[in-house]
């Protein structure tokens, strides 16, 4: 697994950047107490039912999510977990509905309109998104494991070009991305050809750049990382990633399927 070390951001750091829209549209109803700590930094994403009166809000700082209990009064917030008598968690369902799976739903469009290379048939019903390095060994080995359910025209991969890797990495993620044919000049490098980075135009510069800073708002620290959907109890759908490369067993569950 090729890594890149970066600010550590918690356990769901994959929705580090989101929600800066939702809390302003929350800004002018929060209650005094919830605003000042959105003031101090937190985001917050919604309100959901509390007992005793409460009213809790669902919110997140530096990809740690977290819950607010406004007390019945309106005048005091506690930040932390909910149980009952029976010691049980009231508190972690609410996160689920009211915070994470919002987010990942922002988080797929924020992949899903950066700038990528298409690996597979258009129309593949599935759809996965790696985080790529021309530098990345690890990058080209899943990009050869995962050949059989690309060419079978069951998956496609959507790179998303960075340069974190190495000091050319950055130039060589845009001689790719500003290619002819991208997905022949991805193809070719991922089976070993040599790759020479040439001047690239600035628009292009730009797009690995802008790839560069979503891999570390995300709070990612590895190539490749993967992001894909998945159904959830319920029908929801959820997104999973595995950043690095896959077991055999998570490389099957990524793919949706034994290789056909």
């Amino acid at each position: 697994m090729q890594r890149v070390f970066l600010p550590h951001v918690g356990r769901f750091a994959l929705l580090a950047a989101l929600g800066s829209a939702a809390a302003a549209s929350h800004a002018d109803e929060l209650p005094a107490p919830v605003q000042a700590l959105a003031n101090q930094g937190l985001t917050i994403h919604g309100q959901f039912d509390a007992p005793g009166g409460m009213r809790g809000f669902g919110a997140s700082v530096q990809g740690q999510d977290m819950a607010i209990y406004l007390t019945p009064d309106g005048e005091h917030a506690i930040i932390g977990t909910l149980v009952d008598s029976e010691g049980s968690d009231m508190t972690e369902a609410q996160l689920d509905e009211h915070v994470r799976a919002p987010l990942e739903a922002e988080t797929w469009k924020l992949l899903e309109e950066s700038r990528w290379i298409q690996d597979g048939d258009p129309d593949a019903p599935r759809v996965i998104y790696t985080f790529t390095d021309a530098n990345c060994p690890y990058c080209r080995q899943l990009w050869q494991q995962t050949r059989p359910w690309v060419e079978a025209g069951e998956v496609q991969l959507r790179h998303i070009m960075v340069g974190i890797l190495a000091p050319n990495s950055p130039a060589l993620a845009a001689t790719i991305l500003g290619a002819d044919d991208p997905s022949a000049a991805l193809h070719r490098h991922s089976e070993g050809d040599e790759l020479s980075p040439s001047a690239q135009p600035r628009d292009i510069e730009e797009q690995v750049y802008a790839n560069n800073q979503l891999f570390e708002e995300l709070g990612l620290y590895a190539t490749p990382t993967s992001a894909f959907q998945r159904e959830a109890e319920g029908g929801t759908v959820r997104i999973d990633r595995i950043q690095g490369l896959p077991s055999q067993e998570r490389l099957i569950e990524m793919m949706g399927s034994e290789a056909p």
